[in-house]
C-alpha cells in the first residue's frame, strides 16, 4: 500500500495557500443545474473526486445513456452522490442501479428510499433493507407531503427539497428529530431561493412551492471544512502567519464557525483582501466542550488539536460520524491512542453521545505510523501532527483526492516534507 513520510525541521506555518472550492456547495449547484434542465456557468467548481464522479454520473444519466434496460450506476464511496441521485433518478425515465463500495453498502439510506416511496417512487432495496445498492425506476411522483428524520443525515433533506420545485403540488417537508448539521440545510435553501424557488421554512416544516429554477451564473466560494487542518496545524505550530485565500469571513458554509471555536486556542482570524489571514497568540486552556450537532465535519480537526495539546475535553453531537467514509470515532480511538491519548466514548443504546479526552501528556515519538481507513478527513487531521512528532508515516495518503485533492501540494508550499 502508498505511504509518505511527513516531515517538519521547523515548527514554523508561514505562507499563503488558496483553498479548494467547497465540495457541498458545487454540488448542490450540480443538481440545480441537472435538474433544471437548463445551463449556467458554475465558475471555481470543485475538482474533489466526489464532485467530479457526481458531474461524470449526471452526464452519463441526461447525455450518455446507454440502450440497456437497467443502467448501473457506482457512487463508490461518496455519499452525498447517492443520495443526491435517488431522489432525482426517481423522477427519469428508465431503471437504475445505484450501487458503490464495500463500505457504501454499510451506510444506511433507508430512511431517504422510504420518503420518496410514501411520496410515489418505486425504490427497492437489492440486498439488504436499508442499505445499498437500490434498484430505481423512475416515474412520476404525485406526492407532495412527508416526514423525514433528521437525526441520521442533513443530506436526505436536501435531497427531497432540491428535487421539491419539480415536483406537481411542490413539497411540504416535516422535520421529525433533532437535525444534524442543519447548516447544510440551510445552505440548499439559500441556493435554491438565489435560484429561484419559493421556500418557506419553520421549525418543524419546510414548504416549497411548485416552480422551476432560473438560471443565472455563479461563483463557488472556497471550502471552510478545508480550513480546519490549517487552523489544528496552526495550534501546533510554534509561529504563524498564514494566509488562507479564497475564504470569505461571512459564509453560507456552516463550518465558518472555525475562527470562534479556534479562538480559545489562541488562533486570531484577519480578513485580507483574498481570503483570511491566521496568527497565534499563545494562550493556556485547561479544557475544552463543544457539540457538533451542526458542524461534524470539523469535529475530528477540533478534537484531534485537543487531543495534540493534551487537555481535557467533552464532544457531543458525534453520532453522525460512525456512518462516514468510515467510522470516524474508532479512527480518532485508534490513532489517538499512539499518542498515548485516552478517548471514551458514552452510549445511549447503539447511538454514541459524546467523546471524551482525559488530560495526558502526549508522546509524540518520530517515525509515528498513522492509518488513514480509507478516509479524507481522517488522513488530514493526522497530518498536522508532524508539527509535533518531527516525522511520522502514513499509509494510504491518496483519500485526500476525495475533497481536498491539493493538500499535500499545500503542505509543501509551507515547508513540511513529503516522500511518497
Amino acid at each position: 500500500m502508498k505511504s509518505v513520510v511527513i516531515s517538519k525541521p521547523d515548527k514554523i506555518l508561514r505562507g499563503s495557500i488558496t483553498l479548494p472550492a467547497s465540495k457541498s456547495i458545487s454540488n448542490r449547484l450540480l443538481m440545480i443545474r441537472a435538474i433544471s434542465g437548463k445551463d449556467f456557468t458554475i465558475n471555481n467548481l470543485s475538482e474533489a473526486d466526489d464532485t467530479l464522479l457526481l458531474q461524470k454520473l449526471l452526464y452519463t444519466i441526461l447525455h450518455g445513456i446507454s440502450r440497456k434496460k437497467v443502467i448501473e450506476l457506482d457512487v463508490a464511496n461518496a455519499g452525498t452522490v447517492i443520495r443526491f441521485l435517488t431522489p432525482f433518478l426517481s423522477m427519469q425515465p428508465g431503471k437504475w442501479v445505484l450501487t458503490g463500495s464495500e463500505r457504501m453498502k454499510q451506510r444506511p439510506i433507508g430512511i431517504l428510499v422510504d420518503a420518496m416511496n410514501h411520496l410515489g417512487a418505486s425504490v427497492d432495496f437489492l440486498a439488504k433493507p436499508n442499505y445499498p445498492p437500490l434498484l430505481i425506476s423512475g416515474r412520476a411522483i404525485n406526492g407532495k407531503e412527508v416526514t423525514i428524520d433528521c437525526e441520521v443525515s442533513s443530506q436526505f433533506t436536501t435531497a427531497l427539497l432540491l428535487l421539491a420545485p419539480y415536483l406537481p403540488e411542490g413539497l411540504i417537508l416535516h422535520l421529525k428529530g433533532k437535525a444534524v448539521s442543519s447548516p447544510y440545510i440551510e445552505m440548499t435553501i439559500h441556493l435554491m431561493r438565489l435560484f429561484g424557488a419559493r421556500v418557506k421554512q419553520g421549525k418543524t416544516r419546510i414548504h416549497v412551492n411548485p416552480g422551476v429554477y432560473q438560471p443565472r451564473n455563479i461563483h463557488v466560494e472556497s471550502d471552510w471544512s478545508a480550513a480546519a487542518f490549517w487552523y489544528e496545524a496552526a495550534v501546533f505550530a510554534e509561529e504563524v502567519d498564514l494566509e488562507l485565500i479564497g475564504l470569505p469571513l461571512e459564509s453560507i458554509q456552516g463550518d465558518a464557525v472555525l475562527p470562534a471555536i479556534y479562538q480559545n486556542f489562541g488562533i486570531t482570524t484577519q480578513v485580507t483582501n483574498q481570503g483570511i489571514r491566521l496568527t497565534k497568540i499563545p494562550k493556556k486552556i485547561d479544557g475544552f466542550y463543544y457539540d457538533f450537532t451542526d458542524f461534524p465535519d470539523i469535529a475530528q480537526a477540533v478534537i484531534a488539536t485537543c487531543a495534540g495539546i493534551g487537555i481535557r475535553g467533552r464532544f457531543e453531537g458525534i453520532q453522525s460520524l460512525q456512518i462516514k467514509e468510515t467510522d470516524r470515532l474508532h479512527a480518532l480511538k485508534n490513532e489517538m491512542g499512539k499518542l498515548g491519548i485516552q478517548i471514551s466514548l458514552s452510549y445511549d443504546g447503539n447511538k454514541v453521545t459524546a467523546l471524551d479526552l482525559k488530560p495526558a501528556k502526549p508522546s509524540f515519538p518520530g517515525g509515528l505510523n498513522f492509518e488513514t481507513y480509507g478516509d479524507h478527513r481522517t488522513a488530514m487531521i493526522l497530518a498536522p501532527f508532524a508539527l509535533k512528532t518531527g516525522m511520522l508515516k502514513m499509509l494510504n495518503p491518496d483519500v485526500v483526492v476525495k475533497s481536498y485533492p491539493d493538500f499535500w501540494e499545500n503542505m509543501k508550499s509551507l515547508g513540511f516534507i513529503l516522500q511518497f
